[in-house]
């Protein structure tokens, strides 16, 4: 772990990863296993958020009990796979405003395509956590907090399932203000862009367009 990359080493998430790594799961089975990944990942990425008191009334006594401070959170998919990821979290904090970026990746430059952007208002007042389950070459990644930067987001996290080294320091350069949570630190990108040894593409085997 790093002040840039945490990876969520809990057995939990771990031991679900795995079973999602096999090429042998379903695509139902992959989409509850991402759904509950996503979870656990909620945890770590929202472990700082900040607290203040209100007064509450227990069976027996009043007393100043901690909630969560500020504004809503705001929840920003990358289109498509990051809806995986989003309907997880969005179980864990149902209050949480939500948002999509539509990129798709080029599959000869690799470079994002954006179709769609919808991001909910007053985002600089709002912790931003930004949802794909890969950060591969990252360049989706970076075209999209490019633009909820310039919606007005400052306080961005980003959460992803599998980086690899090269989308992680492509993010680091880009936006090394943005801090990264993931299950798993793979090995390498391979000559088309997929990381490795990876799972596939996540939103082909999460709808079952593979």
């Amino acid at each position: 772990m790093t002040e840039h990359l945490t990876i969520v080493d809990h057995p939990l998430v771990q031991h679900k990863l795995s079973l999602m790594r096999d090429k042998g799961c379903s695509t139902s089975g992959f989409r509850q296993l991402l759904r509950e990944i996503s979870l656990l990942l909620a945890y770590e990425v929202t472990r700082s958020l900040p607290l203040t008191t209100r007064e509450i009334e227990t069976p027996l006594m009043r007393m100043d009990a901690p909630v969560i401070d500020g504004k809503k959170l705001a929840l920003i998919s990358i289109l498509r796979a990051g809806n995986g990821l989003l309907d997880g979290i969005l179980e864990l904090i149902p209050s949480a405003r939500v948002g999509f970026v539509g990129l798709y990746r080029d599959e000869v430059t690799l470079e994002p395509v954006e179709y769609y952007f919808k991001v909910p208002d007053a985002l600089d007042e709002r912790l931003t956590i930004v949802v794909d389950p890969m950060l591969a070459t990252g360049n989706s990644s970076v075209a999209a907090i490019d633009k909820i930067k310039a919606a007005g987001a400052t306080n961005i996290r980003f959460l992803c399932l599998l980086a690899s080294p090269e989308g992680v320091e492509r993010m680091r350069a880009a936006h090394p203000d943005v801090p990264i949570v993931t299950a798993s630190l793979d090995d390498h990108l391979n000559d088309k862009g997929y990381i490795v040894p990876g799972l596939g593409d996540a939103g082909d085997r999460m709808f079952g367009t593979k």
